[in-house]
């Protein structure tokens, strides 16, 4: 079986599947580390969501301080919104239904000014608009809010004036004379102490670690399988080499003379 390996055909044949386990390795890993991600965003949210609202300075003492494991802390802050400065955030779904969600700068106590997501409303004639858009309130309010990192730009995504494709920070920021939260953004809970009732408040998010263990074990054992086949195959054409060598060789036979041989010999006689 080793000389049989040593051949260029079996060689190849071993550079195949190496490159084969090779890649469903690298599948596995990929699988694994994505539910790693998936369980780290549970405990996140598990840790964080149902916590007692803390000031907002406590927790981002930086306009631009975000870090992942402050995602859904729940913070409280007073200051009043920027009702004029309002947008709408297209493409977002709720039930099956594709609508907006009404983004207000809100400016703080202490003078820096955190984009606030207060809720979701439907489309209305048309989808590229909401028939109505309900106001925040007026004046001085404190709110509670759930933290949330900025998304960035989408690319390839645009949106008309007085709407936002993604809460892209950044580039909000840059429509602001005073300093803006650029690494998370806040998704209400409570005004005042109450909901919000002019739109659709957010839910708790149901999070699950999804099929990835199951998917990082099926590229493994394919890996395997690939091994396991390849000396099945070497070992089944090595063996089949091996009974053709112990089967004994019949003696040749001798070749049947044919009639114009037969009729050649008789001449040969009689010229003798």
């Amino acid at each position: 079986m080793l000389a049989l390996l040593r051949t260029r055909r079996w060689l190849g044949y071993l550079a195949l599947v190496l490159v084969f386990a090779t890649v469903c390795v690298a599948l596995g890993s990929w699988q694994w580390h994505r539910r790693e991600e998936a369980l780290a965003a549970i405990a996140r949210l598990d840790a964080n969501y149902d916590e007692a609202p803390v000031p907002l300075g406590d927790v981002l003492t930086e306009t631009d301080d975000y870090e992942i494991d402050q995602q859904w802390s729940v913070v409280e802050v007073s200051g009043e919104y920027l009702a004029d400065e309002q947008l709408l955030l297209r493409g977002r779904v709720r039930d099956t239904a594709v609508g907006f969600d009404v983004v207000v700068p809100f400016r703080t106590d202490a003078g820096s000014i955190l984009l606030v997501d207060r809720g979701w409303v439907p489309p209305g004639a048309t989808s590229e608009a909401p028939d109505s858009v309900p106001a925040p309130p007026d004046g001085d309010v404190t709110i509670v809010v759930r933290l949330r990192e900025d998304e960035g730009e989408i690319a390839g995504r645009g949106a008309p004036e007085g709407q936002i494709a993604s809460v892209d920070l950044d580039a909000i920021a840059q429509t602001h004379d005073e300093p803006v939260y650029t690494g998370a953004y806040g998704l209400l809970a409570t005004e005042d102490g109450e909901v919000a009732d002019d739109l659709a408040p957010f839910t708790r998010p149901v999070l699950d670690e999804g099929p990835h263990l199951s998917y990082t074990l099926q590229w493994f054992v394919f890996a395997i399988m690939g091994f396991v086949g390849f000396v099945w195959a070497l070992r089944r054409e090595a063996r089949g080499d091996e009974e053709l060598e112990e089967q004994p060789r019949e003696p040749r036979r001798a070749r049947r003379r044919s009639d114009a041989d037969i009729e050649d010999a008789i001449l040969d006689g009689a010229e003798r």
